[in-house]
């Protein structure tokens, strides 16, 4: 698969998954930008991609939940790389371990901020630009949590689950623009971080971040384009 001459937008990109996507698209032909959280997270992920300066990957530090920051952000993109054809939102936060009941409104807040808040501000910014260059592709990430029952994660289940709902809206308007919206749903992802958090877990059933970057890929490239709304199971045995 070609992704020659597309560029494309990574919220979360320096994470464990964000990072296997960069590396897919890259390696695609795409040139990628980066918003990152903390300072240094660039030079890290470069780094640990083993990628050159010479290769196509920018970034910038940004307040994804900062409108303008975002909209600001997305313009330089834009205007540095002439368009933006493909947007992935992996930026968000996992918040549970309290019922409802328990739960005070500050954990539903900041989970809403986190997943639903970014992928919504993201999405605004970057449609126009899909729509001035005529088609483009957007995948959201959700997780099986937002389609099963689940206890003491009402919060996280329920700003991923609005994040499906936002992803369908997207495919239902942007369809004539040529522009996709679709989403992924893992459930846990083999990282060093998932790992630590769960020692004694068998973690042959975990999914690998390329894994799931493969699909991501797919889902961005030309063989997908009669997909839009879906929302793709990439859990695996987890």
């Amino acid at each position: 698969m070609s992704l020659g001459e597309k560029v494309a937008v990574i919220t979360g990109g320096a994470g464990a998954l964000g990072g296997a996507v960069v590396r897919a698209l890259i390696d695609a032909g795409a040139a990628v930008a980066v918003p990152y959280h903390r300072e240094g997270e660039l030079e890290a992920l470069r780094e640990r991609l083993a990628l050159g300066e010479g290769a196509p990957l920018s970034g910038q530090s940004v307040d994804l939940t900062d409108e303008a920051a975002v909209a600001a952000y997305i313009a330089r993109v834009a205007a540095e790389r002439g368009g933006i054809d493909i947007l992935v939102n992996i930026a968000g936060g996992f918040g549970g371990g309290k019922p409802v009941h328990e739960a005070g409104w500050t954990i539903w807040q900041q989970q809403l901020d986190l997943n639903l808040k970014t992928a919504v501000l993201t999405c605004a910014a970057v449609v126009p630009y899909m729509i001035a260059r005529g088609g483009g592709a957007i995948v959201n990430v959700g997780t099986r949590t937002a389609t099963q029952p689940g206890a003491k994660l009402a919060a996280y289940a329920a700003s991923k689950r609005a994040v499906l709902q936002l992803t369908e809206a997207l495919a239902a308007e942007l369809r004539e623009s040529e522009i996709t919206a679709n989403s992924i749903l893992p459930s846990t992802i083999d990282t060093p971080a998932n790992r630590r958090g769960s020692p004694k877990a068998d973690y042959s059933r975990w999914v690998a971040p390329e894994a799931i970057a493969r699909v991501v890929l797919f889902l961005v490239g030309p063989d997908a384009r009669i997909i839009s709304g879906a929302h793709i199971p990439v859990y695996g045995k987890a």
